[in-house]
């Protein structure tokens, strides 16, 4: 038995995916009446400062009769995404440089027009 008392059963079908990090398994597995079922999987690396590493694992059991809703949402979920910020990555663990070029375009946008007198350096922690 897993830590949690659930009865792991062997994969019948499994994928891999590994992203940084994180990976994902895709796992087919059968329940006591002899159905199959999916358990996603992510697995992510921490690594401690001595060099040894544990890993924390996050488990979603998805069973049939929820297979077409979850991929509908799934799908929706995705394209929403892509379709208000596109395909490109943007976030400092892919692009390093992330960071200073948002802060020069904020800085260029806000100086056109003003000169640096009139802007008002505010700090969240004195509200």
């Amino acid at each position: 038995m897993s830590e949690k008392g659930f009865i792991e059963q062997e994969e019948i079908f499994s994928q891999v995916l590994r992203a940084g990090r994180r990976t994902y398994f895709f796992d087919v597995r059968e329940t006591k009446a002899g159905d199959y079922y999916l358990t996603i999987t992510e697995s992510k690396k921490f690594t401690h400062e001595d060099g040894s590493f544990h890993y924390k694992k996050h488990k979603i059991y998805l069973y049939k009769e929820d297979f077409t809703e979850f991929n509908e949402m799934l799908n929706k979920a995705t394209e929403f995404i892509v379709n208000e910020k596109g395909e490109e990555v943007i976030s400092e663990r892919h692009q390093k440089d992330y960071h200073k070029e948002v802060e020069a375009e904020k800085n260029e946008d806000s100086t056109e027009g003003t000169s640096s007198e009139s802007f008002t350096d505010l700090n969240f922690e004195d509200i």
